[in-house]
């Protein structure tokens, strides 16, 4: 009990945080916290070893738990990393096509209950078979051939035809690390809580897709929650919503704590009905918003492109809905949905966030950013100041393939000449990312019918 109280207290929250940034500002160093140091059994040897935790927050990833493992009897040594905050609300699946050595070269955070495959070889690292790890591809790679090595001996004993199969497929992952040819590594998490690398950053990254999903009733299970079945009770009229502020109890985002959510309904003018729901922790501080649309995914996606040619522009309300992705050319910047979540806030907000986003990334900080990436950061962070003091003159595209998001027009109900409003056609690949594909909303019923006939 006293090793877990000693862990629980290195998540600080986060007033001491900000109070701590203050003393340093005045000049008051404040020293990094030690790892917890806890004796451990050796599975290797028996002996006594000694387990390190370190608990911290990383920009992007919220808090994750690193431990490592060292036997001074036989040398042994295990390290791993392990998610300590909440389950995303939706999983994420990284699909990247390996095409040089440098893409072997990629950071990976990988949980326990992401799934890594290899389609050309049709090789899968099910979910739970491995711990979570601070890894590469290649070192992805690299603990797969490890792994099937491992009883290669006692099996060319037993089963010499099952030995040598395996043999050829070790083979095979070696070939790969070579990138004589190009591969695809697809990296599946129901959790929400791994990544893969761009280090193309702040630009987008061709050889790799990012898509976020909606966790099936199996994966939900394996991960140990249970999805919301309270879709069936009955509401209040949307009058009644209109003019009240609802209230339910959730769990802080930060540091797990009861907190209350302030759920409410607002009209947007020349727009639509959203959901704006806030929440704030009296426990550390911690304060957060996201919006909801409050329709349905409109029959075409919207994209909608500003000329910022004026500080003025900074003021426009916007509406971000979750499904929207945000470009600026001049830039070479997107940012793909699914990103920063929903938002009702105004264009300089919306930046501000962007630019937070950009420079609080892990692997642009420490020893995991190389000097060419840090320099080009930091010329699109001061191209994006100037965009907020209004000194340089972009297009900003917001393109929603669910026609939910909108950008003030501030002559309505005139035009105005420095927005463009785009209604398109879906593609199918749209489509399947909303879970549209599959939707049968005519003669379902009639199709039933006659399938159990």
């Amino acid at each position: 009990m006293s090793a877990l109280g000693a862990a629980g207290s290195l998540f600080r929250p986060l007033g001491a945080a900000a109070e701590e940034e203050e003393e340093e500002a005045a000049g008051e160093a404040q020293e990094p916290q030690p790892p917890a140091e806890i004796e451990s059994l050796c599975m290797a040897c028996l002996s006594r070893g000694v387990t390190r935790l370190l608990l911290t927050r990383i920009p992007f990833f919220r808090e994750v738990i690193v431990s490592s493992f060292a036997c001074g009897t036989c040398g042994w040594a295990n390290a791993e990393i392990q998610s300590a905050g909440r389950i995303q609300d939706r999983g994420v699946r990284y699909t990247l096509a390996v095409r040089t050595q440098q893409d072997l070269n990629r950071e990976v955070v990988k949980t326990d209950c992401a799934t890594a495959r290899i389609p050309e070889l049709e090789f899968e690292i099910p979910a739970f078979s491995q711990k979570g790890a601070l890894t590469t591809i290649e070192g992805i790679i690299d603990r797969a051939i490890v792994g099937l090595e491992q009883d290669q001996p006692a099996r060319k004993e037993t089963d010499p035809g099952v030995a040598g199969q395996i043999d050829e497929f070790i083979l095979r992952l070696k070939h790969l690390k070579e990138v004589e040819k190009a591969f695809t590594f697809v990296l599946d998490d129901p959790s929400g809580n791994s990544f893969v690398e761009n280090p193309h950053a702040p630009r987008r990254d061709e050889g790799l897709v990012v898509a976020h999903y909606k966790r099936s009733a199996q994966q939900a299970a394996m991960l140990g929650i249970q999805e919301d079945e309270s879709d069936e009770k009955s509401v209040e009229p949307a009058d009644d919503l209109r003019n009240e502020v609802l209230q339910f109890n959730t769990n802080c985002p930060e540091c797990n704590a009861p907190a209350e959510t302030n759920m409410k309904l607002v009209q947007i003018p020349h727009f639509k009905e959203v959901i704006i729901m806030a929440t704030n922790c009296e426990a550390c501080g911690h304060r957060t918003n996201e919006v909801k649309s409050g329709g349905a995914i409109e029959p075409l996606g919207t994209k909608i492109t500003l000329h910022v040619t004026d500080l003025s522009d900074m003021t426009r309300d916007l509406l971000k809905s979750e499904t929207c992705g945000v470009e600026i050319p001049e830039l070479e910047f997107e940012l793909g949905m699914g990103a920063l979540g929903g938002k009702f806030t105004t264009l300089e907000g919306l930046l501000k966030d962007i630019q937070t986003l950009v420079e609080k990334n892990p692997f642009t900080l420490g020893d995991s950013c190389t000097p060419g990436r840090a320099e080009k950061l930091s010329v699109f962070s001061r191209k994006l100041q100037q965009i907020l003091d209004g000194q340089l003159c972009v297009h900003f595209v917001m393109d929603d393939p669910a026609g939910n998001s909108y950008l003030q027009n501030v002559y309505a109900p005139e035009e105005d000449p420095e927005l463009c409003v785009e209604h398109y056609e879906r593609s199918f690949e749209q489509n399947e990312e909303l879970g549209l594909n599959d939707m049968k909303t005519e003669d379902y019923e009639t199709e039933k019918a006659s399938s159990e006939q």
